[in-house]
């Protein structure tokens, strides 16, 4: 929850907070980091989607398992669940709560609160709920299937899953443990107190919120009781800083330790500097081209073929996507398993033209939206350029994202391209929206991307994506994303061309920062700053 703070907390906010004049050399126990984070709609966990959101209910929270922000290497380590049992029919969880961790309200975290935590979210049915329910949870059976017994936290699934699928989806932020005592005084009706977490937290990680002002700053201040340790910042100021420029002259007169939105123009403006460094990571964001089946032309195999020699790929990432976006034409991203270094396709316009003259295709028009961001129109207008060379026409209307999306989801967009993020740290992931279309009737409306592009998705690949969740040996199901990304080449129109690749500016001074990497969002109670 918003909690009142100390005196010297307190004088500090009411200088550094709200105060519009730059100050230089942030004090040592105090993190201030520019961002774009007006997408932050609700701090509520069993809603927050957004990026921006989950980098902050990520350290306000903790969960049953989570990564260790100095060992990202390792995987999913026990958090509040010291350690955990698997039925020999790998259908029960058994997970045993650690003892002596508290909320930040002083409450005890139980057994009983973290089932609780999991039965709202599913009954909320809001944000990214579909993680928990993709294990048979519904708001019906959701209270017998999900509970607790003293120190232990029970999970009936509906199927023999790979245990690492299931506990890699409790890394999620939409399977955060929440103080179920502080909400519940303020439920309304059957909300869950869904409005009062919008604005408010319930946690026990490692921070709790201070302050937030949509569109401004997000203040976070450090949990003296939190059971892995007080973090040494004393305080995490993120502000709302739209603007490249902006973010680079902040940080240049030393008012933010870090920036993260710079341009690759700014980067290399400021990584010459002898106070700031550059920090990249991999990030589980990819950005893909996908072809609507619904549009004749497109849906023609010689055009998807063909499209996939058109994109001009080293040539981009060398120059306006430099260092901030790498060649990666697989589903699954990098530092994932079964993640799949193959790129097959090269730029080629003479092979593309030839595909499509032997198919009989000459000439043809395409109308599509592109959001107005610059990485987006970019692409779209390289590909305008490479299509027309074979013959094919590219009209490009620039739109917001909002007016994107919205046709993105009715079916309306012939040529998308944007970004798709992951949900959680499992292949299944991207590989459950990319290659799954359980119905691609116009009228059922799903979210999966191979839905959104009308591609009725072959039955037997499908059977082999869901079969690959059921698979318990690791190495045989890394081999089984690895076969489905090779299958999955050679037929879809939809066309994973790069993966985001993380680039915080950063005084070096800072230590131990960590975005997340491909797998998590950012953490801060680790970082600590040197002189």
């Amino acid at each position: 929850m918003i909690k009142s703070f100390s005196l010297r907390a307190g004088l500090l906010a009411s200088v550094m907070a709200f105060a519009p004049a730059a100050f230089a050399d942030t004090p040592k126990d105090v993190l201030v980091v520019a961002d774009q984070i007006d997408d932050i709609i609700t701090m509520d966990t069993a809603q927050s989607s957004e990026f921006s959101g989950i980098n902050i209910t990520n350290n306000l929270y903790d969960r049953l398992v989570d990564f260790d922000p100095l060992d990202m290497e390792a995987g999913f380590k026990p958090a509040l669940a010291e350690s955990w049992e698997v039925s020999d029919d790998h259908k029960t969880i058994t997970f045993k709560m650690r003892d002596g961790v508290k909320f930040h309200s002083g409450n005890p975290v139980r057994a009983e609160d973290a089932a609780w935590s999991l039965q709202r979210a599913v009954k909320l049915d809001k944000g990214l709920s579909f993680i928990l329910t993709q294990f048979g949870l519904t708001p019906d059976n959701v209270d017998e299937n999900v509970k607790a017994d003293g120190d232990k936290l029970i999970i009936k699934l509906d199927q023999p899953y790979a245990y690492s699928l299931v506990l890699n989806s409790l890394t999620a932020s939409v399977a955060s443990v929440i103080d179920k005592e502080t909400v519940l005084p303020h439920v309304e009706g059957d909300d869950f107190g869904n409005k009062w977490l919008g604005q408010n937290e319930a946690g026990s990680g490692p921070f709790t919120l201070a302050a937030w002002k949509p569109n401004e700053q997000v203040q976070l201040a450090s949990f003296a009781g939190y059971w892995n340790g007080e973090p040494a910042m004393k305080r995490v100021i993120v502000r709302h800083v739209q603007e490249s420029s902006a973010q680079r002259l902040l940080l240049e007169q030393g008012d933010v330790d870090v920036a993260r939105n710079l341009s690759p123009t700014d980067v290399e403006g400021v990584e010459t500097k002898d106070t700031v460094k550059i920090v990249t990571e991999p990030r589980g964001r990819l950005l893909y081209m996908g072809l609507n089946q619904n549009d004749k032309l497109l849906s023609n195999p010689a055009v998807i073929e063909a499209m996939k020699y058109l994109v001009d790929y080293k040539g981009m990432e060398g120059s306006f996507l430099k260092g901030q976006w790498k060649v990666h034409q697989n589903i699954v991203p990098t530092g994932y398993l079964g993640a799949s270094d193959d790129n097959p396709w090269t730029y080629d316009v003479e092979k593309a033209k030839k595909i499509l003259n032997d198919a009989g295709i000459t000439s043809g028009t395409i109308k599509t939206v592109v959001r107005d961001i610059a990485d987006y129109v970019n692409v779209a207008q390289t590909l305008q350029a490479s299509m027309a060379q074979a013959g094919l026409t590219l009209e490009i209307q620039q739109m917001t994202g909002a007016q994107v999306l919205d046709a993105y989801r009715a079916r309306q967009v012939p040529i998308f391209i944007g970004e798709w993020g992951t949900d959680y740290a499992d292949p299944n992931t991207n590989v459950s929206t990319f290659a799954i279309n359980p119905n691609n009737s116009p009228d059922v409306k799903h979210s999966e991307l191979a839905w959104r592009n009308a591609w009725a998705v072959p039955e037997d690949l499908q059977k082999k994506a869901m079969a690959a969740t059921l698979e318990g040996d690791a190495d045989k199901r890394k081999q089984e994303y690895l076969d489905i990304q090779q299958e999955y080449r050679d037929i879809a129109p939809i066309v994973p061309l790069f993966q985001k690749i993380g680039q915080d500016a950063m005084q070096k001074n800072v230590d131990h920062w960590n975005s997340g990497g491909a797998v998590a969002s950012v953490y801060y109670r680790q970082v600590t700053k040197g002189e």
